[in-house]
C-alpha cells in the first residue's frame, strides 16, 4: 500500500502530464568515520543522490532506495523521511521541481574509489558549523562582518533591526548562545545575503565573493543543512547515533561520534553517567586500547534498549561551555 504522501505525488503528476513538472527523490545518506561526519555524494562531491519518482514504485521509500544502490552500490539502513521542497527559484529553471528528501544513517563501507560516488566530509559545505575545537575563524574573520554590513545595507529601518536580530539570533550574538540546530536558517541567512554561491549561480550582479563553503547543484546544500539539523535535534532525544556505530565500540568513540554530528564538545562525566544511568548499552567483555594508554572496554548497545527509547526518548548532554 502507498503511503499517504506518494499517493498525493502521484496524483500531482499525473494531473500535471501537460506541464514541466518532475518530483525527485534525495537522500542524506550520513556516516561518521574515524570521527568525522560525513555524506555520501554524487558528481564530484557536488550533488546527493537523486533520482525521479517514478510512478511504479511501490512506496517513496523503496524507490529511493532502489535508486541509491543502484546507482551508488551502498545499501541503506534507517532512513525516515525529511522534507518537501517545491521552490522553483532555488534550482534556477523554469519547470516546477518536487524534491522530496530523506534521512539516512549508515556506516560507511571501504569501497574501491568510484568514479560515480563518494564520502565527503559535511564540514566541507559547512565550514562555520564544526566549533569542536573553538569558535571556527570564518565566523569572526568573514562571516560575521559581511552578514552585519548585509543587514546595515536595507533601506528600511525595520527591515535593518530584523535582519539584525536574525543574524544575532542565529549565529549567537549579543550574549546569545550558538546553537548547533539552526544550521538551516544559518545556510538561509547566508543565501538571502547572497553570501553563498548558490544564491548568485548564473547572474553577474556585482555580489562579494561568496564565503568559503563547497557549494552543491541546484538546493543540494539547503536540503543537507535541513538532514544536519533534524540528525542534531534528533540525537538528544532518541538513540539515533548507534545506527551509525559499529557493532561494538569504546564510551570514547561513542562520545566522538556525538561531538562529530553536534559539532561541539560534549560534557564527558555527563554523558557518561547519562549513557550508565539511561542503560543504553551493555558490555561486550572484551577491551580495546584506544589511546593508546590503558585498554578501554567495549560495549554494544542493547536492542531492547533501542525499541524502548524510540517511544520514551533519551537525551545526550551537549556542553554548553
Amino acid at each position: 500500500m502507498q503511503d499517504k504522501t506518494t499517493q498525493a505525488t502521484t496524483q500531482a503528476a499525473r494531473n500535471n502530464r501537460g506541464q514541466a513538472v518532475s518530483a525527485d527523490l534525495i537522500a542524506v545518506v550520513i556516516a561518521v568515520t574515524s570521527g568525522e561526519p560525513r555524506v555520501l555524494t554524487i558528481e564530484q562531491a557536488g550533488a546527493l543522490p537523486s533520482g525521479p519518482f517514478e510512478l511504479d514504485h511501490r512506496s517513496l521509500q523503496s524507490g529511493l532506495r532502489a535508486w541509491v544502490e543502484r546507482h551508488t552500490g551502498h545499501p541503506l539502513g534507517y532512513i525516515e523521511q525529511l522534507y518537501t521542497f517545491a521552490d522553483r527559484d532555488r534550482i534556477g529553471n523554469e519547470r516546477v521541481q518536487i524534491s522530496i528528501s530523506y534521512l539516512g544513517l549508515t556506516r560507511e563501507e571501504e569501497t574501491e574509489r568510484s568514479p560515480t560516488h563518494g564520502w565527503r566530509g559535511w564540514y566541507d559545505y559547512f565550514p562555520w558549523e564544526d566549533h569542536r575545537a573553538d569558535v571556527p575563524p570564518i565566523l569572526p574573520d568573514i562571516l560575521i562582518p559581511r552578514l552585519l554590513t548585509w543587514a546595515s545595507e536595507a533601506e528600511d529601518p525595520n527591515m535593518r533591526h530584523d535582519r539584525r536580530q536574525r543574524v544575532a539570533y542565529a549565529f549567537g550574538l549579543d550574549d546569545r548562545d550558538w546553537n548547533e540546530e539552526l544550521v538551516l536558517q544559518r545556510y538561509e541567512l547566508l543565501y538571502e545575503a547572497a553570501l553563498v554561491a548558490e544564491a548568485t549561480r548564473g547572474r553577474d550582479n556585482g555580489s562579494p565573493l561568496a564565503i568559503p563553503g563547497r557549494p552543491m547543484i541546484a538546493d543540494h546544500r539547503r536540503i543537507l543543512a535541513t538532514g544536519i539539523a533534524r540528525l542534531r535535534t534528533k540525537i538528544k532525544y532518541r538513540p539515533v547515533v548507534f545506527e551509525l556505530m559499529p557493532p561494538a565500540f569504546t564510551l570514547l568513540q561513542l562520545q566522538r561520534t556525538v561531538e562529530a554530528l553536534a559539532g561541539r564538545l560534549v560534557h564527558k562525566q555527563n554523558f557518561r553517567r547519562l549513557i550508565e544511568q539511561q542503560d543504553l548499552v551493555e558490555e561486550t567483555g572484551e577491551t580495546m586500547s584506544d589511546t593508546g594508554g590503558r585498554p578501554a572496554k567495549r560495549f554494544r548497545f542493547r536492542q531492547t534498549v533501542l525499541a524502548e527509547r524510540a517511544v520514551a526518548g533519551t537525551k545526550l548532554p551537549l556542553s554548553r561551555a
